[in-house]
């Protein structure tokens, strides 16, 4: 009977040396997968984090584009509507000075007829004057009362 023990026991250290050894070389497949996992990680990681350097320095470069152009244009219309306001405010000018050598013109023509017709009104009254010089002193005597009376009126 103390055979037996010593098989039984012969045959659990051999399968617990067999089983260390599998279980030794499957934590050593473990632990191989785990360090492939680690850096397949840390590779991607860089990758990406590459990339993304590579994304932001386009986006900068893109950003900085896009203000150029923006600066360009503000320059551009700001140039245009200096020139469309000087423009503008020269034909306006000229404009008022057309209508105000006009109005001059116009007045102009207005005050030499009326010249004309206070001559022609004075040399009427002289000559009616001197073909009725008792007519024109009653006339002259009738208005001079007349503004007699409403100087009176008023003072």
């Amino acid at each position: 009977m103390s055979d037996m023990p010593r098989k039984s026991s012969n045959q659990s250290w051999s399968q617990g040396a067999a089983g260390q050894k599998h279980q030794d070389a499957l934590k050593d497949k473990v632990g191989d997968a785990l360090e492939r996992g680690k850096s397949g990680l840390a590779d991607s990681a860089q990758n990406a984090g590459d990339n993304l350097s590579q994304d932001v320095a386009k986006l900068r470069e893109d950003m900085a584009a896009i203000q150029k152009t923006l600066a360009k244009f503000a320059s551009e219309a700001g140039s245009e509507a200096a020139k469309t306001a000087q423009n503008v405010g020269s034909a306006v000018a000229s404009q008022v000075g057309d209508v105000a050598s006009q109005v001059g013109e116009t007045a102009s023509q207005y005050a030499s007829a009326a010249t004309q017709q206070v001559k022609t009104f004075a040399s009427e009254m002289e000559t009616m004057a001197r073909r009725n010089p008792l007519g024109t002193i009653g006339t002259t005597l009738l208005v001079g009362v007349v503004i007699g009376m409403m100087s009176r009126g008023r003072g």
